[in-house]
């Protein structure tokens, strides 16, 4: 800090003494500033703070904007402890002004002491239709539990949605028995944000665990009939959960994965058939990982340029929260700046409706999960 202290001295020195170079050298230090530093704290906005509003800890973040521009944050309310299971409600806070100021807290499916988690929200285009699936499990059955099967119950998949966007949501409905197979054991949709297709497809990014096999993987789900069914996808390969999706220019959709391979790399995998075969998993070198949950989706802008915008911690500890940026589809990563260099862990990024890009991710000083931040900026300073 002390150094950037001095810098940020000798540049004013410069600004107000030589006009001549004050713009060039003006933008040289803000962006320095930002790469050494991360993004200026006048730039987030604590949403979630844990330890208030009747929750322990707030986790699991996924960012949405509506269709009339809203800008919903979503997460996990976790009622006792900061642990996976117990009392886990989904909750909801609301911004009509882009992000900057939010409205009270929303609790949008609560089942008494179980767990309703893991929000991966998809818009049909053509209904205006917000479907949000989410899991269920016992809030006394533990994941260890569960994936070993010898727990009481199971994790299910559920599916809920909301036809006035997003200011109220329908009782969520069981949709595991089309959605699952018989011998997994743990389930997770998401978490982070699904995907509409093209063809109209609805797509969300799921992982599971196989009883008694110690193998977990990432699949899919979908649907071709706006969301009123959902069907099982396809199962890229081993040793991969946690994954979020885009689809590519030429119509091919990109799975980007949390990978247990050992190599704190990120794995990747194609589909060329909408998501119902997959290719297999392969290592992208240039993402590294602490093995923990990302976010990937595609930037649209005013349509010039083909934008990739990826966010992790971008290191082998769950700390470094980063932005990248790849031109070519994710083949390569070749722009990144750093956000927040302390803990941090879960992600998700949006394209919000003033052309600013929006991160809501955990974050913390002595560990990730003391609050759930939205971090606000301008292309601009991502490709400084």
């Amino acid at each position: 800090m002390k150094y950037l202290l001095a810098f940020l001295i000798i540049a004013v020195f410069f600004v107000l003494f030589f006009p001549h170079h004050r713009w060039g050298l003006t933008r040289s230090v803000v962006a320095w500033a930002y790469s050494s530093e991360g993004l200026g704290e006048e730039n987030q906005v604590d949403v979630f703070i844990s330890g208030t509003e009747g929750y322990d800890t707030f986790r699991i973040p996924s960012l949405f904007v509506t269709p009339s521009g809203a800008v919903l944050a979503i997460c996990e309310g976790r009622k006792e402890s900061r642990s996976d299971t117990g009392n886990i409600d989904l909750v909801l806070k609301r911004s009509e002004d882009g992000g900057e100021t939010w409205g009270p807290l929303q609790v949008i499916a609560d089942d008494g002491d179980n767990v309703m988690g893991n929000p991966c929200p998809v818009l049909d285009r053509e209904t205006g239709t917000i479907w949000m699936p989410i899991t269920r499990n016992l809030g006394h059955d533990s994941e260890k539990e569960i994936k070993e099967g010898t727990s009481e119950g199971s994790r299910e998949c559920w599916m809920m949605k909301s036809t006035d966007d997003g200011k109220t949501w329908s009782k969520p409905e069981n949709i595991t028995e089309s959605t699952k197979a018989e011998d997994w054991t743990w389930y997770a949709t998401g978490p982070g944000v699904g995907i509409q297709l093209e063809s109209g497809r609805l797509l969300i990014p799921c992982d599971h665990a196989v009883d008694g096999t110690g193998m977990f993987r990432s699949h899919v789900i979908y649907s071709d009939n706006q969301g009123e069914t959902w069907k099982l996808g396809g199962i890229p390969g081993d040793y991969t959960n946690e994954c979020q999706a885009i689809q590519k220019r030429d119509g091919s959709i990109l799975l980007n994965m949390r990978s247990y391979h050992g190599k704190n790399l990120r794995y990747t995998s194609v589909s060329q058939d909408g998501g119902e075969t997959w290719t297999e998993p392969v290592m992208d070198e240039e993402l590294i990982e602490p093995v923990c949950q990302a976010s990937l989706i595609r930037y649209e802008g005013d349509g010039t340029k083909n934008r990739i915008l990826f966010s992790n911690p971008a290191d082998k500890k769950r700390i470094k929260m980063t932005v990248k940026l790849s031109y070519d589809e994710g083949e390569s990563w070749p722009v990144a700046q750093l956000v927040y260099p302390g803990p941090s862990a879960y992600s998700c990024l949006a394209e919000l409706p003033s052309g600013e890009v929006g991160l809501l991710y955990e974050r913390g000083m002595k560990h990730p999960y003391e609050k759930i931040t939205l971090a606000r900026f301008p292309m601009d300073w991502l490709e400084e």
